[in-house]
């Protein structure tokens, strides 16, 4: 059930692409990421009415800026500078990374079959999004490794500091203290906000209560019960659902090759959750019993018992 709950993020990430290249005005990466996070934060934070206490602090202003802040203005940048099939394919080893990150500092030691999951669903990424022989701009290989190892990074430190408290509440605290990293940047770069008409401020209310709030609410709530290893394998539909919106919205043809490479993908995220029922059981500890202990009453004395024993008092 939670690699369900978990694949809402990636498949409403996708969408994200779709919705923002229609709907939403172009030329203010840094207005369009504050905007999507700040209101989908305070949305959950009114939801969840909890403010950060201790340390919580300066964790949700560092995984603001991980998962949040830095990541979204430095996506934005591979985007710009390098192909898709590039930038998507350095972001799909992330689950790799994943898993790495979470044996150093969960413990959480990785599975054959979940590395090979992951090597089928890259592969599946490169062959659903490859183009060709296209030029490539290492300021974008270094923008995209970059935002790829902080989220991977920030995810993982998420699940290792949140599991004392609310998941609704640490995850607005992130998206505020993103949104509000983000918004001096927004004002020296970019001047004033842009305008938004009525498709645009639809797009946004569409991004930031379902692509951000809802994506990331279910993201980490499925980061607490399943390894860093299998949420980033269903971070692999992410891509396959961008394809299949541009096939099915947008008219673009299904070519031989997306279709391989979806399928691969499938099956690489499939890899990862095999066994991941027994694995999860054994990791969370005994089963505790639910209801109250049952009354043990005292054994009747045996009818062999050696002569000069007595049955206990009260027998």
């Amino acid at each position: 059930m939670w690699s369900l709950i978990c694949a809402i993020a990636p498949v409403a990430w996708g969408s994200n692409y779709f919705v923002t290249h229609e709907y939403l005005p172009p030329g203010a990466p840094l207005y369009g990421a504050a905007i999507r996070a700040l209101p989908a934060g305070l949305l959950l934070l009114v939801i969840s009415r909890r403010l950060p206490r201790g340390a919580w602090w300066w964790r949700s202003l560092l995984l603001g800026a991980l998962n949040v802040g830095a990541f979204f203005v430095l996506i934005y940048l591979s985007a710009q500078l390098l192909p898709t099939s590039v930038a998507s394919t350095i972001m799909a080893s992330s689950p790799v990374v994943m898993m790495l990150i979470a044996w150093g500092l969960l413990a959480e030691r990785p599975r054959v079959l979940t590395a090979v999951g992951a090597a089928v669903g890259i592969a599946g990424v490169w062959l659903m999004l490859f183009r060709g022989t296209q030029a490539v701009d290492w300021r974008g290989v270094a923008a995209s490794v970059a935002a790829m190892l902080m989220s991977s990074l920030g995810y993982v430190l998420t699940k290792k500091w949140g599991r004392d408290v609310d998941v609704l509440a640490s995850t607005s605290w992130q998206l505020v203290a993103g949104g509000v990293l983000l918004l001096p940047f927004a004002v020296a770069f970019e001047g004033a906000p842009p305008a938004l008409d009525a498709p645009a401020a639809w797009g946004f209310g569409y991004v930031t209560v379902v692509a951000t709030a809802l994506a990331f609410a279910a993201w980490f709530s499925a980061l607490r019960r399943l390894s860093a290893a299998t949420v980033g394998l269903v971070g692999l539909l992410n891509p396959v659902t961008g394809v299949l919106l541009g096939t099915a919205v947008a008219g673009e043809g299904l070519t031989a090759a997306q279709a391989t490479g979806i399928a691969l993908v499938l099956a690489g995220v499939l890899a990862g959750q095999v066994r991941r029922s027994a694995g999860t059981a054994s990791a969370a500890g005994p089963r505790v019993s639910s209801g109250p202990p049952r009354p043990r009453w005292p054994r009747a004395a045996s009818a062999t018992a050696p002569a000069g024993c007595s049955p206990p008092r009260g027998s």
